[in-house]
């Protein structure tokens, strides 16, 4: 990419283009399922997959307009694994959408009788293999699914995805920062040109020092 290219694309996209970089969002998985393959940049010497960062700069505004038509209060976001646990429970205190991190229990969106049953309007996964209980659940009662997808992720059964490394911390923190700001940049409960009261790089999980 030229120099004139470089200076364009930081102005086009949701965060600087070293952002996206320092972040690792780009960085797929050495398999590539049919589907994502045209979310593909190239392929390194390595035979990692890397992903094309302006569909995922796409994406993420696709997406971030799609959930601010939502009530926030009816938005569920899930992550099971550790590295998307602090990033969803920072969006969602930001955003007001309901957090469901950790185990997903069996039945919390089919079975009215059970304690943590909800009801939500949309459902916004961080791992479509780690999270296939939600999808399945939210899938059978017609429940809308957004979510974050690596070059390895099957993505059936879900309606919008956004293409984007999923397992790194430093890139959930990134995307789920973007992902608050511009709903509530979208909702005017932010102006357009502002951030949020935390940096990007407040939603890393840090690692345990022992």
């Amino acid at each position: 990419m030229s120099d004139q290219e470089q200076a364009k694309a930081q102005e086009e996209f949701l965060v600087p283009l070293e952002t996206y970089r320092k972040a690792g969002v780009f960085l797929g998985t050495h398999i590539c399922t049919k589907y994502m393959e045209q979310f593909v940049y190239k392929i390194r010497p390595d035979g990692l997959y890397i992903l094309d960062i302006r569909k995922i700069d796409e994406r993420l505004r696709i997406a971030s307009k799609f959930l601010s038509n939502y009530n926030p209060e009816k938005i569920a976001v899930v992550a099971v694994r550790q590295y998307g646990q602090k990033p969803v429970k920072m969006m969602c205190e930001r955003v007001g959408c309901n957090p469901i991190t950790g185990r997903v229990i069996p039945g919390i969106f089919t079975n009215p009788k059970l304690e943590w049953y909800m009801e939500p309007d949309i459902v916004l996964v961080t791992d479509p293999r780690a999270e296939a209980q939600a999808i399945k659940e939210a899938f059978k009662v017609g429940i809308p699914i957004v979510a974050l997808t690596d070059t390895d992720n099957r993505i059936e059964n879900i309606d919008l995805i956004i293409p984007v490394n999923n397992k790194g911390r430093k890139s959930l923190a990134l995307v789920y920062w973007i992902l608050a700001r511009e709903i509530l940049r979208n909702r005017g409960i932010i102006g357009p040109d502002q951030d949020l009261d935390v940096t990007w790089e407040d939603f890393i999980v840090r690692p345990v020092r022992k």
